[in-house]
């Protein structure tokens, strides 16, 4: 049965507006625009503010407001030209409201609900109300916010999912828009809205938008679906579905590329008598999603029965596309499965069922769900991955012919939970930093702060602050954070908090001296009056 996310929430933590030394050159945009940062969900994030000091001296900012209303599960997106010019977060809620944060101080731009949200109901139903729990992605072409929302016309009798396409600088539903997911068949099977729920980060390929649905705690026959919607021309979508039942697309990752394929992992199917469906999977689609039933297309575990039989399914993680340039092959995903393993895959040749490249015991059975992160330093290739409810955990990628699973380096936390790392670095390969949130699990609290590691030892650079810098309803393996402009971004219930880095106080400019004029002075000619300086960008 995959794991029950409890109640999560939007949270910031926010840097310094004044760090001088992480201002991009002026022609250069910093956009977060899906989930993990990049199409491979690799999580790593590039800003030359996160110095290992300045990461250890992170202050709540008091100013920042943020609030928000309803639960969060999808991680926040940044655009540095929001709507006005602004620089813009973009948050979602359980509850369907869709928000236009300013980056800088947390108040509202617009905001907009995309439906009723969906009462819990029956006992399999753990998210009370259901309404958008996956994250979003922008299409800065377009300047569309594409997000997936289950609604209810009607109090709960009815049951829909609608993905929808919302300009990001009104807040307007798109035309030609949303997209009725019942509406979509796959060789006979029919999507069935009750039984289907959509927490995977959506995915865009060449100009294609992908949606992956799977279930509620893998109660009722349901198939996993992999959705595709031309983002212009919304009529022409198209889906996929597992031949088997079940073999949802559940892992909060969600859709990977390579900038023309979409990549998904499939959870545990049944009643396959012994004939494999399409679950445990990785799986490449061409463009549409259109799934070529090669070999060179998926990759299987030998052991896949055994797998679904157990419920030690694959998909409580999603691809992982991860470049090493000095192994062969160089072009690899990883997979992390329920069995507690890893898996080196050929990414230019999946394999079909087959064995990996390499596979290591990297954690317990039943833990391994959650979102990896990936980064290089100068000498390895890392993989960062939440071990368990509290362990932090890595392994190497060896750059040999093949390459293979190496020791990194392990956190445990104790009592702490942990939702999914992320990674900063101030030039790419430097100053590797990985980050945390202490989250809820279960019930069990966690100590709901932000913890920063070094990325080549695991040795603590951030452990949580002081007392203001304690953060409400993070929740589980979904919260994630995200890094723009010297600040980091994560995900709360209601509300946005931000954390700064201590304050640079910047050198005044000084009041020009007119330049004095010999006696007698001509009658004074009135000066213009300055225009208003534009609003910092953030940092």
């Amino acid at each position: 049965m995959k794991s029950r996310i409890s109640t999560s929430s939007l949270l910031i933590i926010g840097w310094c507006v004044a760090v001088l030394s992480a201002t991009p050159p002026a022609n250069a945009q910093v956009n977060v625009t899906q989930f993990h940062n990049h199409d491979s969900r690799d999580g790593l994030y590039i800003d030359s503010a996160f110095t290992r000091g300045a990461a250890a001296n992170l202050t709540r900012d008091l100013d920042f407001d943020g609030t928000i209303v309803g639960n969060v599960y999808a991680q926040p997106l940044y655009l540095d030209n929001g709507p006005g010019g602004r620089a813009t977060i973009i948050a979602v809620t359980e509850s369907n409201n869709v928000y236009a944060l300013d980056a800088l101080d947390g108040s509202i731009i617009w905001e907009r609900n995309v439906g009723d949200p969906v009462p819990a109901f029956g006992p399999c139903v753990i998210l009370d109300p259901l309404g958008i729990s996956g994250t979003p992605v922008v299409d800065l072409a377009s300047r569309s916010l594409l997000l997936a929302a289950m609604t209810t016309p009607d109090g709960g009798q009815t049951k829909k999912h609608f993905i929808i396409s919302l300009n990001v600088d009104t807040g307007d539903i798109n035309p030609g828009w949303p997209v009725d997911v019942e509406t979509v068949s796959y060789h006979g099977i029919n999507f069935t809205p009750v039984i289907q729920l959509q927490r995977a980060a959506l995915g865009i390929a060449d100009n294609i938008l992908y949606v992956g649905y799977a279930s509620f705690s893998d109660c009722s026959l349901y198939h996993g679906w992999l959705i595709g919607v031309p983002i212009d021309n919304p009529a022409g979508v198209m889906a996929w579905a597992t031949d088997a039942a079940k073999g949802g697309i559940w892992g909060v990752g969600g859709v990977a590329s390579d900038g023309k394929h979409p990549f998904v992992t499939t959870g545990n199917t049944t009643n396959t008598n012994g004939v494999w469906g399409g679950g445990e999977a990785v799986i490449r689609f061409q463009p549409g999603p259109i799934f070529s039933g090669l070999p060179v297309d998926y990759w299987v575990p030998t052991n896949w029965f055994d797998l679904d039989t157990t419920d030690l399914d694959l998909g409580g993680s999603g691809p992982l596309l991860v470049d090493v340039p000095d192994a062969t092959p160089s072009h690899l995903i990883v997979a992390l499965g329920k069995d507690g393993k890893a898996y080196l895959i050929n990414r230019d040749n999946l394999g079909g069922i087959s064995a990996a490249i390499a596979s290591a015991q990297v954690a317990g059975i039943q833990f391994l769900r959650q979102a990896a992160a990936a980064y290089r330093t100068n000498l390895d290739t890392y993989v960062a991955f939440r071990a368990d409810r509290s362990t932090l955990s890595t392994f190497r990628i060896t750059g040999t012919t093949p390459p293979n699973i190496a020791n990194g380096w392990t956190v445990n936390r104790g009592a702490g939970n942990c939702g999914s790392p992320f990674v900063t670095s101030t030039d790419g390969t430097n100053n590797m930093l990985v980050w945390v949130v202490g989250t809820e699990d279960r019930g069990i609290p966690g100590d709901q702060r932000l913890h920063g590691y070094d990325g080549e030892t695991g040795a603590v650079v951030y452990d949580g602050g002081g007392p203001n810098e304690l953060m409400a309803g993070t929740h589980n393996y979904s919260t994630t954070g995200i890094v723009a402009r010297g600040r980091v971004y994560v995900a709360g219930d209601n509300k946005v908090y931000a954390f700064a880095a201590p304050l640079l106080t910047p050198t005044p400019t000084p009041t020009p001296t007119p330049t004095p004029t010999p006696t007698p002075r001509p009658s004074p000619t009135p000066r213009p009056r300055p225009s208003a300086p534009p609003r910092p960008t953030p940092r």
